[in-house]
């Protein structure tokens, strides 16, 4: 049985079956019935046999009254069966969508639905879907019953509380605002269920002009206004700019307050920079996965108080600074510099110590633009395997060392009653220092030398302490791991990243050469392979002035460079403290003695190498003292002159063999003279000049 064609049919298999009890109606006479009388038959399903439709009401009263008695009223079953239907709710996504999407203006802001009226708008426009859908049908039902349609709304009543007491729906219960809300619903569609009152549509208490008067106000530097004068000061201005007062101040608030509007004044309040902590997005990052790979730098207040002695005051508390340089993997202090401010000089000391601890330079370094960071550029290339670069100013939740700052502050410095306290901006109590005892016990506070010890013993206790991330030793951690990437340091690295270059060229003399390192006075000289004065060096450099590369850790050896004119430095050679003897002979050792004796020999041997290669120029050129008819005077002071005189001239006499002869006679006399002595001799190769003549003469 069911409604087609807004009639109440039964089925051919119905009327003719014999299950359950006699047939209504014997096949062959409803056969013959449906042959007489073609009305009878609402549908075919292709032979008589098959799915057929019979018009309930046009059957004979005694057919209909069997079947009724057989299978029951078939329009209450109909009825019953399209109950069940109607209160199976269909929820209707395209309503939901619709509410979802809609936007309102709320306090200068384009807002969406909140999720609880989304929800019971969807619900109620499904009801109203299936009211519409019960009414429509009943309409049919009754036609189909020869029945009359009036006042079908009122008939619904049943089913449309079921659907409340099943879906809470909201839809009125008076059936005259239901006839209204359902005439709504078809001409306006889903927006005739929004309120009025979403968004306070039908009246708007503050216009956008009165909203952006209220942010200026908020934003006022002179005077500043509080939130109560902000709200009086509107409030006696808003009759006269045709604005609606405010009401209350927590409307006020409210609105300043929205996620929208509290931009627009912060900053003005609070500081640009704290507003741009508020509002800017943060990243999220991933820690690295091995040593060396990420290095932090920098220097923070030494959170242990130390003792000094101030004229006329007494015992007086104070701080240090200290910079730390951190490896990120594993959060252990690599290196670390007291002092009384963060400069070039901290900074140097720690990145060397904590090379020297790593082994290995960095991947990257990261630090901040504070301190001489901005000065050792260079110095930072040099230091680091690929990159070092600043954070982002004034953004401490970038560096993980703050975070380690923190930790290592409230987890092992707060242990010591010296303890100064974390940032004033910590928030617990436990973070403040106890002042009172500790200007109670000045006295007993550490000395600078212990300050430095316990902060030592603090950084080794941390390092050994469990990670707060694997629970595993920071420092097994980072001995533990190897980065692939980062270079080994050498001895060559170490020079070129750690010792310092003096900035004006010293010149080197017959006393060497003399540097200035912190106001403190360093004498050099270049030694040769035997360990004395290289005296080759002194004489080929004597006067030359040398840049200095020095270890301000081991003043033991420095390195000289030149400096070409491009700006280019060549390394020269390496020199060495010079040597210091006692002057009297009774501090004097062994080793002095014999120092002394061998820089003399030196000495002697230097004047007699300047007086050869000095006298064979002479001899070369024609210019020397005995070729000018001049006698040469004798060495002073040297010992054994007249040997060392002999050798002179003999060595002189070795080298300049070839200009033995007399010299070339150029004036036309002598030249005439010349030639008279000079007799032909086939034998000896020509013409020669007569000795015997030429040793009369002399």
């Amino acid at each position: 049985m069911e409604i087609y064609r807004n009639k109440v049919c039964v089925t051919f298999e119905e009327l003719t079956s014999d299950r359950d009890g006699e047939p209504v109606v014997k096949r062959k006479t409803l056969e013959s019935m449906l042959n007489r009388d073609k009305s009878l038959r609402l549908s075919s399903g292709g032979g008589l046999g098959r799915y057929v439709r019979i018009d309930f009401y046009r059957l004979r009263d005694i057919y209909r009254e069997r079947y009724i008695a057989k299978y029951g009223d078939p329009a209450e079953k109909i009825k019953e069966m399209r109950l069940r239907e109607q209160l199976n709710l269909e929820i209707d996504v395209t309503a939901r969508a619709f509410y979802e999407d809609f936007r309102y203006t709320k306090r200068g802001e384009e807002v969406g639905l909140e999720t609880e009226l989304i929800e019971r708008y969807t619900i109620n426009a499904s009801v109203l879907n299936r009211i519409i859908s019960v009414i429509n049908d009943r309409k049919m039902y009754r036609r189909a019953c020869n029945g009359s349609s009036t006042s079908i709304i009122e008939s619904i009543g049943d089913i449309y509380e079921k659907l409340r007491d099943a879906y809470r729906h909201t839809l009125p219960t008076n059936m005259a605002r239901l006839r209204m809300t359902i005439s709504s619903y078809k001409r306006e569609g889903y927006s005739a269920l929004i309120s009025r009152k979403v968004g306070n549509r039908n009246t708007v208490v503050l216009t956008e002009d009165a909203g952006r008067y209220l942010v200026a106000l908020k934003r006022s530097s002179s005077p500043v206004y509080t939130d109560r004068q902000i709200f009086e000061r509107y409030n006696k201005e808003a009759s006269w700019r045709g604005w609606k007062p405010i009401k209350s101040q927590s409307t006020l608030r409210s609105y300043l307050n929205a996620p929208n509007i509290e931009p627009l004044w912060y900053d003005a309040v609070h500081g640009e920079l704290a507003a741009h902590q508020r509002y800017g997005r943060k990243n999220k990052t991933e820690m690295p996965s091995m040593r060396d790979s990420l290095w932090y730098g920098d220097g923070t207040k030494l959170n242990l108080y130390y003792r000094a002695w101030v004229e006329g005051k007494g015992w007086e508390a104070r701080t240090m600074q200290v910079y730390e340089v951190m490896d990120a993997y594993s959060e252990v202090l690599l290196g670390y510099h007291i002092s009384e401010n963060e400069d070039y000089e901290a900074q140097y000391h720690a990145y060397r110590m904590a090379i020297q601890v790593s082994g290995h330079k960095p991947y990257e370094l990261v630090h901040d633009n504070q301190g001489g960071h901005k000065k050792i550029g260079a110095f930072l290339d040099r230091l680091v395997s690929r990159v070092h670069r600043p954070t982002a100013p004034y953004s401490g939740q970038s560096k993980t060392i703050e975070s380690v700052f923190g930790r290592f502050q409230a987890q092992v410095l707060h242990k010591d009653w010296r303890f100064t306290g974390q940032n004033i901006t910590a928030k617990k109590a436990s973070s403040r220092a106890n002042l009172e005892r500790i200007r109670a016990n000045a006295d007993k506070l550490y000395t600078l030398e212990e300050l430095k010890e316990a902060y030592s013993k603090a950084r080794k206790e941390w390092n050994e302490g469990a990670h707060h991330a694997t629970g595993e030793s920071r420092l097994s951690m980072y001995e533990g791991s190897i980065n692939p990437e980062t270079q080994e340091v050498t001895v060559a690295d170490m020079v070129d990243m750690f010792w310092l270059t003096t900035e004006k060229p010293s010149t080197y003399t017959d006393n060497g050469l003399n540097i200035t390192i912190k106001r403190k006075n360093y004498r050099y000289e270049v030694y040769d392979e035997t360990g004395m004065p290289d005296h080759e060096f002194l004489r080929n450099n004597r006067g030359r002035r040398f840049y200095t590369k020095y270890d301000p850790y081991d003043p033991c050896s420095v390195r000289l460079y030149t400096m070409d004119a491009d700006g280019g430095m060549r390394f020269v050679r390496i020199a060495r403290p010079y040597f210091v003897i006692h002057r009297n002979i009774q501090e004097q050792t062994a080793g002095e003695r014999a120092f002394i004796t061998a820089n003399i020999k030196a000495n002697e041997t230097d004047r007699i190498r300047r007086q050869i290669e000095g006298r064979v120029i002479e001899r070369e050129h024609g210019t020397a003292m005995e070729q000018q008819g001049l006698r040469r005077p004798k060495m002073a002071g040297l010992s054994g002159v007249e040997k060392a005189e002999r050798e002179i001239e003999r060595e002189v006499k070795r080298r300049t063999r070839k200009y033995a002869t007399d010299p070339e006679q150029l004036s036309p006399g002598r030249i005439t003279k010349a030639i008279s002595n000079m007799v032909f001799d086939p034998t000896d190769g020509g013409i020669r000049f007569d000795e015997r003549k030429v040793a009369g003469k002399l």
